[in-house]
């Protein structure tokens, strides 16, 4: 089959598939609302000064030949929700899936770049848009989309089981991940705890983190955290006791903490760009990926 009559069977698929979902929404806890607010203060210090520019990690062209596409993946409130598909251009069967989640911007051209990125190392790569097509020019805005999902979080959750559901269903993935920079890196700890017993791997980029046993103790996929120690939105403090309770559950984890990194040194967008970090960062994502999401994945303890 090509890759554009992939892409048309894609299509014709969603189309059955979104209109078959069901929705179940879980209530959202006070107290991680409460931490979401918190958080969304932070990000907006961290954040005052930046910009919508695309950082040199949205620069950087696919290893190899990929194709992508704007498709329907869920319906949330009776509207359709776009994401940004991606996948070799040489794929022939279903091949592991990422369900990337973007930081506060939104859905925007950065993110759809970093898609194609990953999906060029050998991925579906489902982008997911939780602020319901809204892309942030300024800081400001994008505050107003982060505080949006974090007084409604049952909105995103739905929206995410549908985007697993698309790329087990729809898309035929064989093992899933999850990832995501800032907001996308705490909704990605999320996804985790959304599907804990189904998602094969969680990947954090300086996200909210928790340090709660019982919301972590059903997570099975292990988590590789990513974390600038000069990160004052996301404190070290907050990143060790993750890590710690990661450990004292005996979970599956690598967390690294990147000295003088400051909040969002790897995003697709803005200016906070640590080349050295960064680079180091999407190595080990990749490495992590390739660990788990692989054939030989069953066999990692």
């Amino acid at each position: 089959m090509t890759s554009t009559l992939k892409i048309s069977a894609l299509l014709v698929a969603v189309t059955l598939f979104v209109a078959a979902c069901e929705k179940d929404a879980t209530p959202a806890d006070d107290t991680d609302k409460a931490a979401g607010r918190a958080t969304v203060d932070a990000m907006s210090r961290e954040h005052a000064e930046d910009t919508t520019e695309p950082s040199p990690a949205a620069e950087i062209a696919p290893s190899r030949p990929v194709m992508s596409e704007r498709l329907p993946y869920a319906e949330v409130d009776n509207e359709l929700v776009y994401g940004h598909f991606a996948f070799p251009d040489d794929m022939i069967e279903p091949l592991p899936a990422v369900i990337m989640i973007h930081e506060w911007w939104g859905l925007n051209d950065n993110i759809r770049a970093m898609a194609d990125r990953l999906a060029g190392e050998g991925y579906i790569v489902l982008a997911v848009d939780l602020f319901g097509g809204s892309v942030a020019e300024s800081p400001e805005q994008a505050r107003q989309q982060m505080l949006k999902v974090v007084e409604n979080p049952d909105k995103a959750n739905d929206n995410l089981r549908q985007a697993y559901e698309f790329v087990t269903q729809t898309a035929g993935a064989p093992r899933i991940a999850s990832l995501g920079w800032c907001f996308g890196g705490g909704w990605s700890l999320n996804a985790a705890m959304l599907f804990p017993e189904d998602l094969d791997a969680a990947v954090i980029y300086y996200g909210q983190v928790t340090d709660d046993p019982q919301k972590l103790l059903p997570v099975s996929a292990p988590i590789l955290g990513l974390f600038g120690a000069a990160d004052r939105g996301i404190s070290v403090s907050s990143v060790r006791s993750f890590e710690s309770t990661l450990e004292q559950l005996h979970k599956n984890h690598s967390i690294h903490v990147y000295p003088g990194a400051d909040h969002a040194f790897a995003n697709p967008t803005g200016r906070n760009y640590n080349a050295e970090a960064a680079e180091d960062a999407w190595q080990k994502t990749l490495e992590f990926l390739d660990l788990h999401l692989s054939v030989a994945a069953d066999s990692v303890p």
